[in-house]
């Protein structure tokens, strides 16, 4: 397993004036959530996600060697149009991620992206973007570098991903992804996201995730802001300690094929989460009324027809409805006739699992 001194280079063997590549990176759900984090990107506690495969972001970086060697140089589009106001998020990450990419200030950079979903969705756009960007990098240095295995650059380009956003760690690689150290899960690590390792039983194969868009809405407070708070948050420990435990009980699941405990530890750590954000000081909610409505709809409709359709929450108000691909039919007319009408202008987003990061051009 790689270190954080492992992915500091030490020489290039090859060299590159100008060309581009393109990736898309997927967003990510978590179903152990991570909430709180220590000093550069670490989690105070681990989580496993299902990687999405239609809500992802597709980034192009065109890249030019330049002369003067001491200053970032970038321009950055989004769907095509200069975004000066994201400029800052990437300066900070080009200095986050500098020590480990040294040949960052050789080349002028033009960074162009948008987003397989909707502008101002409400969905966290972050992951899949840090992700995506952190791939094209990788991609550079494997010119620079070209006897670099695939191990390395996959974990590598994991561990970048996180110094721009944490969860962007787990959109590189895989359809189950693991980040942060659980003694139970061999090569889990706080510094890059891993494909969960063990046996994962059919009936989590093409599980569906269908988005409801009940707030589109910027959140009123950010994540970085509630990661912080849980730093003297008086359930801290108790919840660290939950996480890890639920996480356990997650190997035992995805191997039995037990739809119904995934659904007891799925919901519960929705629900923790967001009582994490009641509970701490300031307090605040995020999930919206609507966002209740749709909670208890979907508890209704599981016990009156057995069907295995579950609930989880990001750290904001939309819904994520997740179930088997054999019950598509039966839970799509479901949301179709009881849960459009909580959302924002009807509108929800049909997704699945996916397999992470896809290289589109190299160039």
């Amino acid at each position: 397993m790689f270190t954080a001194a492992d992915f500091i280079p030490k020489t290039y063997s090859s060299t590159i004036e100008n060309g581009n590549f393109e990736w898309s990176a997927p967003s990510n759900i978590a179903l152990v959530k991570y909430w709180g984090k220590k000093d550069n990107q670490i989690p105070a506690n681990p989580s496993v996600s299902f990687t999405l495969n239609n809500c992802k972001t597709i980034t192009k970086l065109a890249f030019e060697k330049k002369e003067s060697k001491d200053a970032f140089s970038f321009d950055l589009l989004f769907e095509g149009k200069p975004k000066e106001d994201f400029k800052p998020k990437i300066r900070k990450f080009l200095e986050r991620i500098e020590e480990y990419l040294p040949f960052l200030k050789d080349y002028h950079f033009t960074i162009d992206t948008h987003n397989t979903f909707p502008h101002s969705s409400g969905i966290a756009s972050s992951a899949s973007g840090m992700a995506a960007l952190a791939m094209n990098f990788m991609s550079l240095e494997k010119k620079l570098n070209p006897e670099m295995t695939d191990d390395y650059f996959y974990q590598k380009a994991s561990f970048l991903a996180r110094l721009g956003s944490g969860s962007a760690c787990r959109s590189v690689k895989g359809n189950v992804v693991v980040w942060g150290n659980q003694a139970n899960i061999e090569g889990s690590s706080d510094l890059f996201g891993v494909e969960f390792p063990y046996a994962i039983h059919e009936n989590f194969h093409n599980y569906q995730d269908t988005i409801l868009l009940v707030d589109k809405g910027e959140k009123q407070v950010s994540s970085t802001v509630g990661h912080d708070l849980m730093h003297n948050h008086p359930y801290a420990y108790s919840r660290f300690a939950q996480a890890h435990e639920n996480l356990d009980k997650l190997i035992a699941i995805f191997e039995s094929g037990n739809i119904e405990e995934f659904i007891k530890v799925v919901e519960s750590e929705a629900l923790t989460l967001h009582a994490m954000m009641m509970t701490s000081m300031p307090y605040f909610i995020l999930m919206k009324p609507n966002t209740l409505q749709i909670i208890n709809a979907i508890w209704k409709f599981r016990a009156e027809t057995k069907t295995p359709v579950c609930f989880t929450l990001d750290a904001g108000a939309n819904v994520h409805v997740l179930y088997p691909e054999n019950v598509s039919k039966k839970v799509l007319q479901f949301i179709k006739n009881e849960l459009v009408g909580f959302c924002q202008n009807g509108q929800y987003i049909c997704d699945e699992i996916g397999e992470g990061s896809q290289l589109i051009i190299d160039n």
